[in-house]
């Protein structure tokens, strides 16, 4: 099966072997893509709780779909947590566009092994 996407490239602007790019993706199967920003504060756990905010991976306008998500936690007690996962379904606003929940725990880590719970709402969809 081929799924029709465009897009461009964006060169890092290194000059050597190791140089890399980005690839931003306009459109998927002729649908234009969209994010969602998230943001929040991790559970307190271990006497202390992180905050977070990052932007969903990209996904197709105008049909069902979720988003992935990845970010890393603020430092505090001198460490920091990622969090990741995918988020629920859109969910319809009254005056258009939608947002999606996400919910989970962040990885282990501090001097005395923990994790953190967070959850919370995505912002309103951003065209990209």
């Amino acid at each position: 099966m081929k799924i029709p996407v465009t897009g461009f490239v964006v060169d890092s602007g290194d000059d050597d072997d190791q140089h890399s790019h980005k690839l931003y993706i306009t459109s998927w199967n002729g649908c234009p893509i969209h994010v969602h920003a998230f943001s929040g504060e991790t559970s307190i756990d271990d006497g202390h709780c992180h905050e977070y905010a990052g932007c969903t991976s990209p996904a197709p306008t105008g049909v069902p779909h979720v988003h992935k998500y990845h970010t890393v936690t603020s430092v505090n007690q001198h460490h920091t947590h990622l969090i990741q996962g995918v988020t629920g379904p859109a969910i319809d606003l009254p005056g258009g566009g939608h947002y999606h929940k996400f919910e989970g725990y962040t990885t282990i880590n501090g001097s005395r092994p923990h994790c953190h719970a967070y959850c919370g709402k995505t912002g309103n969809e951003i065209s990209r």
